[in-house]
């Protein structure tokens, strides 16, 4: 492995596509995983969540953003795309990004159903209301920071395995940082939409939904 390589593992070269494409198997292997063990849930559950929501409207929603929620809302939009960076710096990342792209599926599609089984139909809505702000920022920027660092963490493995014993240390260039820089600020601006945005939204549908 030469030092193309190497820069080629942090810019995303020729094999960032069957990366993408084994990662995004594992996340679509994660939702039918999550659909299938809610329909297992019992309906007492449904039920609970429908109370949960129904007391969320009377109380007139969040009543603003409070510390609570805008440090839970950091940990929602950043724990998969921060592990997925943080493990392109471990060679265990080699088998544990494809988990962790399977889990992000599966607790993703098991909370929609959630909602749809408690709702039904309009359970869609409100899935699309709590979680359509947070997957079109969170998705995209983990596979853009997994998808590389799967890269590097499979390089670091078969140094570890002794494959790679001629081969320079794995870098990690300017691009690296950058573009983890740039999902930091996309997900920074996501979590002030979702505290401003989506509590209302949510109580909107919520108000049509139990009306």
């Amino acid at each position: 492995m030469n030092w193309k390589t190497h820069r080629g593992l942090s810019r995303g070269g020729p094999a960032s596509l069957p990366r993408l494409l084994l990662l995004a198997l594992f996340f679509l292997g994660g939702v039918v995983l999550g659909q299938v063990l809610a329909g297992r849930v019992p309906d007492a559950t449904g039920d609970e969540l429908r109370h949960y929501l129904a007391d969320y409207v009377r109380l007139g929603g969040s009543g603003g953003v409070s510390s609570g929620a805008a440090l839970s809302a950091l940990v929602i939009y950043f724990r998969y795309p921060l592990l997925a960076f943080l493990l392109g710096f471990a060679s265990i990342g080699a088998v544990l990004l494809p988990c962790t792209a399977a889990a992000f599926g599966f607790f993703l599609s098991f909370s929609v159903c959630c909602f749809t089984a408690a709702f039904g139909a309009d359970g869609v809505l409100l899935a699309l209301a709590v979680f359509g702000l947070r997957c079109a920022v969170t998705l995209p920027v983990f596979f853009l920071l997994a998808v590389p660092a799967w890269g590097t963490s499979a390089a670091l493995a078969s140094l570890s395995f002794g494959r790679g014993r001629r081969a320079a240390p794995v870098s990690y260039g300017r691009c690296w940082w950058l573009r983890m820089a740039v999902c930091a600020a996309v997900l920074l601006a996501g979590v002030c939409v979702d505290l401003f945005v989506s509590p209302r939204l949510l109580r909107l549908m919520l108000e049509r939904v139990l009306a």
